[in-house]
């Protein structure tokens, strides 16, 4: 009996040690639990106190390109930071957006935001591979990481990159979400969204895109240089190759439209970064203006319309006037020798290079490029050169004019002889402008006939602009916007020389004179505060005229009678008519100013000459007709407007002279 009792006494006392264990483990974890929800919580809220609203992406409006119009509504130039183009989701092709969710997030329409499966078999595919094949970022978190947060790379940044990747794919659909990603995504080479980069790559619309075009772009957001289809074409053919073979995985396409796809080759029209919008002198002054207006935050990324005055054929027509021009000057000025010499054994290297950068396919006639002399063909009294692919041959003819070099300090060249046939030696390197092409029947090839050419050194300006409305129809400020973006019609003070001369005669007509006032023209002399000693102007050829009529001193440009006519009517008077013409350089009160010295620049010039032909009437230069905003909004407006410069009758009359200018003056 005391051994029975004794057993149980013990039972129990086992159990209650059993139930008091079970109760301390119990309050443990549930402790253990109530604290790590505690930390949770606190950790949460640490992370999301200051997390960024998803609002900003309801109002999505990226940096996105200004453009500007010429006259006719054709697109000149664009201005940006971001080359991107916003377009709507339902423009956007559905096998675009296939071969992207294929390539970067195969179960986008399923997961919340975060797919922890999806980083999972990322990591074990790119173990696999020994390379990163594949990402483990859904798209919903790229869109958070580009839109919201910054590129840090942390634990804390991902973990907030999760929340906000939950709360937006709960907030948003899933159109929307795509809708941003697709037009926020950076593709390479300057594209920012799928829209940029489809003109870029293809010169076409995103919704013009076929098969190969939409997985070889869905392949470039996770390495966009490597996978560049212009800097590594094998690279882009292999990345798009695996974005058709996940599409056909999930059941995009078919195996035969993989195989098919997989088939074409790259095409390109376009792989320039983007850096160098099409510029000229007349929409960099365009820029300028509106840079100076606007700042840079409206000019470079809130997508500007920029309507201008610009008429695109005038301003080639112009661009190609001036170099022209340039260069028939600048010939007449003389050579200053070969671009450079190659010895013997560089020559070779030499024409390497150049069939390089001068491809057949980009020579053709009117080109100027660069050659190098072989040798010489007495018989034929030509320079035999190559210029790359093709050899060419430089008639002695032609070399006639650099016979005599350019007679500045800078040009150390001078030539060797008297005779064409000895100005060059075999390994100079010469400019020439290509001619015809022709079969020479013995080498079984084409021939190029071509002239010799040399950069100008000489500069140049041009405007023109409509006297009726003042708009600018084209403005060259050099002959190479290239080489030099300083603009020489409008940032340039130059002196005027004898075109300032009807300004002088307009004022001279409305204080006292007429075209038959006489006035003699003999020798003086005087001092002049800008001028060393004393000075004793001269008229061109060094003659004098006597008693000359007002008339024929404009007309034949005579310098003794316009000295004495702004001696009659004030230096102060003439700089008061140029000021009410528009020129507000400044303009020093001497009688030199008579003689054009004081610089002004090309465009207020203009616009004085505008005067004469409106009858008194000045109108101001108009480049920018209208500026509008991404939403429609007017920011800027500008119509033609005219303004009394000189009476009407001062201006018939000098308008009749200058027109007398042309037909008998100088």
């Amino acid at each position: 009996m005391y051994y029975r009792l004794n057993n149980l006494s013990r039972k129990s006392e086992g159990k209650n040690i059993f139930l008091r264990i079970f109760a301390w483990v119990f309050w443990a974890a549930l402790i253990l639990v109530v604290m790590v929800g505690v930390a949770v919580l606190l950790i949460y809220q640490h992370y999301t106190k200051d997390l960024p609203s998803i609002d900003k992406l309801r109002k999505y409006e990226p940096p996105t390109v200004s453009y500007v119009y010429d006259r006719d509504g054709n697109i000149v130039a664009e201005f940006f930071k971001q080359k991107r183009i916003v377009v709507p989701i339902e423009k956007i092709p559905k096998t675009l957006i296939q071969a992207f969710i294929a390539a970067e997030d195969a179960h986008f329409y399923e997961h919340t935001g975060i797919d922890l499966m999806g980083v999972a078999r990322a990591m074990i595919k790119n173990i696999e591979a020994g390379s990163i094949v594949q990402g483990g970022s859904t798209i919903t978190q790229q869109v958070t990481k580009s839109l919201l947060l910054t590129p840090e790379r942390s634990w804390s940044r991902k973990f907030r990159e999760a929340i906000l990747a939950y709360r937006i794919d709960n907030e948003l659909s899933k159109e929307e979400i795509l809708y941003l990603y697709l037009n926020q995504i950076y593709l390479g080479h300057g594209a920012y969204g799928v829209e940029a980069a489809a003109q870029n790559y293809f010169g076409k619309h995103v919704w013009e895109l076929n098969l190969p075009e939409c997985a070889l772009l869905a392949g470039l957001p996770s390495a966009p240089s490597r996978y560049s289809p212009c800097a590594h074409p094998r690279k882009a053919l292999v990345r798009r190759s695996y974005v058709l073979r996940r599409m056909q995985e999930l059941g995009f396409v078919s195996q035969e439209e993989a195989r098919e796809a997989n088939q074409v080759p790259i095409d390109t029209v376009n792989c320039s970064d983007n850096l160098s919008p099409r510029l000229n002198y007349f929409t960099e002054e365009v820029r300028r203006t509106l840079l100076e207006k606007f700042g840079e935050d409206v000019l470079y990324n809130q997508g500007l319309k920029i309507y201008t005055t610009l008429d695109s054929r005038l301003q080639r027509e112009a661009e190609r006037a001036i170099d022209k021009g340039l260069r028939e000057l600048d010939k007449r000025q003389g050579y200053c020798g070969p671009e450079d010499h190659m010895v013997v054994y560089e020559i070779e290297k030499f024409l390497s290079r150049l069939k390089e950068i001068q491809t057949p396919e980009m020579l053709k006639e009117g080109k100027i490029v660069k050659a190098i002399v072989l040798g010489i063909d007495q018989r034929k009294k030509i320079y035999r050169l190559s210029i790359g692919s093709w050899e060419a041959e430089l008639p002695y003819s032609a070399v006639k004019w650099a016979l005599r070099a350019k007679p500045y300090d800078f040009c150390k060249w001078r030539p060797p002889a008297r005779s064409p046939e000895k100005l060059f030696k075999k390994g100079d390197v010469i400019l020439v402008k290509l001619g015809t092409r022709v079969s020479d029947t013995k080498k079984k090839c084409s021939v190029w006939t071509v002239s010799l050419e040399q950069d100008p050194v000489v500069q140049g300006a041009l405007v023109c602009m409509e006297n009726e409305t003042g708009y600018v129809r084209a403005l060259v400020g050099g002959r190479s916007f290239a080489k030099s973006q300083f603009n020489r019609a409008t940032q340039a003070l130059r002196q005027p020389g004898s075109a300032f001369k009807p300004i002088i005669y307009s004022a001279a007509l409305d204080n006292g004179f007429n075209p038959l006032s006489v006035i003699v023209d003999a020798p003086i002399g005087f001092s002049d505060p800008s001028l060393k000693g004393y000075w004793k102007p001269q008229n061109y050829g060094k003659r004098f005229y006597g008693p000359t009529y007002f008339r024929e001193a404009l007309i034949h440009s005579r310098n003794i009678v316009t000295i004495k006519i702004l001696i009659s009517i004030g230096v102060n008077k003439a700089i008061e008519y140029a000021r009410n013409l528009g020129i507000t350089a400044p303009l020093t009160p001497t009688l030199s100013r008579a003689l054009g010295a004081s610089g002004v620049s090309l465009m207020e010039m203009t616009s004085a000459y505008s005067a004469f032909a409106n009858l008194g009437q000045r109108v101001k230069p108009i480049m920018i007709t209208t500026v509008v905003d991404s939403h429609g909004e007017f920011l800027f407006e500008r119509t033609p407007s005219k303004e009394y410069a000189l009476s009407p009758e001062s201006a018939f009359v000098i308008n009749h002279l200058l027109q007398e200018v042309v037909l008998y003056g100088t």
